[in-house]
């Protein structure tokens, strides 16, 4: 394996239907030039890479040893210059909180703070745009049960990630389409 330079990045891993449905939004409201990744929920984002072997450790620990969380995309968020489906879980939010602790002082401030997870599906527009594209999605939104269907671990190296490790949830979980 390479050596490890770029920021380890932790995300929950979206079912192939949401994956689908969640990327054409950001296909359709991301400028297409800095489009440089599918669609994601972000639960880390800037972890060391020399802790690569304990995030993997935890990773797969925490996918064998609990549930396929529930999660539901429960509303949009305004980012200012873009907007994002916001992301309801308190199963999944315990995962990344066990994670944190077991990371406890290797978090960057941004990772230590608060999290509030959520799918990007638009960023690096105008907040005129922005705020259109806020207006013209709530007026139709309904909150969404998605499937997440393990964590993932990728190597940020100054453009689309490269995937280091994924892994699946072992036991399913609730998951119900609505």
């Amino acid at each position: 394996m390479r050596s490890m330079s770029g920021p380890i990045i932790v995300t929950a891993l979206l079912g192939h239907e949401d994956l689908a449905w969640a990327d054409s939004l950001r296909r359709a409201h991301f400028p297409a030039e800095h489009n440089r990744l599918p669609a994601h929920l972000t639960l880390f984002h800037h972890l060391p890479p020399s802790a690569l072997p304990e995030i993997k450790r935890l990773l797969r620990d925490e996918t064998r040893m609990t549930m396929q969380p529930a999660v539901r995309t429960h509303r949009l968020l305004q980012l200012g210059r873009g907007v994002a489906l916001g992301i309801q879980s308190a199963a999944l939010a315990a995962i990344r909180e066990r994670i944190a602790e077991a990371m406890a002082g290797r978090l960057t401030p941004q990772d230590g703070g608060g999290w509030r997870p959520h799918i990007t599906i638009q960023n690096k527009v105008t907040p005129s745009e922005a705020r259109a594209l806020f207006a013209a999605l709530q007026r139709d939104f309904k909150p969404r049960a998605i499937e997440i269907v393990g964590l993932g671990a990728h190597s940020y190296r100054g453009g689309p990630w490269e995937s280091i490790a994924k892994y699946r949830f072992s036991r399913a979980g609730r998951f119900r389409r609505s």
